[in-house]
């Protein structure tokens, strides 16, 4: 088994295109994921990335086969056309097992998750928990948030996304009847814009037709209530929590 390098440094986004180039070379498997999840290294460079095949996802009953790795790619569209940049940049490609999602990896202090990085970072917690109700996220767990060597808050793990049925699972609920401010507003305007533009294209290689305009109706849902929502329907907590 790998083991993740020292923590922390400072990291800045990479080019999605960087991370189509090169080689891949496994350095083993990163622990405690519930799918097949490699660490690796892309091009000369040794550029860290996660890697997760598609033929390595453990099926569900309540998602389309294989489709996980596609969903991990969305999401990181999804928070671009809002204008965060909290999702690592994602794509799909090919590598040693097949094709799969390919993230950049990021190098965090695993001692910080959601619960402890709650007083100091309100505003980017309230946008992740945005993005999670836009994407319908199953499964945002405390340990999904994580905090690098600079202080930025990142968010991984959203191959259980999109679904058409109502199954926000987060522990992200703190801000239940908050309003959404003007600013995070205007990133839910920009991105209902960039679904119909020039995201259209891209998420139509990703997603079903379906799920892309419930999506559509989630931001567009936000944008009329413009406070932060109640839990449910459904479980609202993912398990374990962090």
């Amino acid at each position: 088994m790998a083991t993740t390098p020292e923590p922390a440094s400072p990291q800045a986004p990479l080019p999605p295109a960087v991370l189509a180039e090169g080689e891949m070379e496994l350095l083993g498997l990163l622990p405690g994921s519930s799918n097949y999840t490699f660490l690796g290294t892309l091009g000369v460079d040794g550029i860290l990335v996660v890697y997760k095949p598609r033929r390595g996802e453990n099926p569900l009953w309540d998602f389309p086969s294989g489709s996980l790795c596609q969903r991990e790619a969305a999401a990181y569209r999804v928070c671009c056309g809002a204008g965060w940049a909290y999702v690592p940049p994602t794509i799909l490609r090919d590598g040693p097992h097949g094709p799969g999602m390919v993230q950049q990896f990021i190098d965090h202090d695993p001692a910080f998750n959601a619960f402890n990085l709650a007083p100091d970072y309100q505003t980017e917690l309230k946008q992740i928990a945005l993005l999670d109700l836009v994407i319908n996220n199953a499964d945002r767990k405390a340990g999904h948030v994580l905090k690098d060597g600079s202080g930025r808050l990142w968010a991984i793990d959203h191959g259980v996304c999109f679904h058409t049925e109502a199954k926000l699972r987060t522990v992200l609920w703190d801000f239940i009847g908050e309003p959404i401010g003007d600013e995070s507003l205007q990133s839910i305007e920009s991105l209902c814009e960039a679904v119909s533009g020039e995201l259209a294209a891209p998420l139509s290689e990703l997603l079903l037709p379906e799920e892309i305009e419930m999506m559509r109706r989630r931001a567009e849902g936000i944008l009329q209530d413009r406070v932060f929502p109640e839990p449910g329907p459904g479980r609202p907590y993912p398990w374990p929590p962090i």
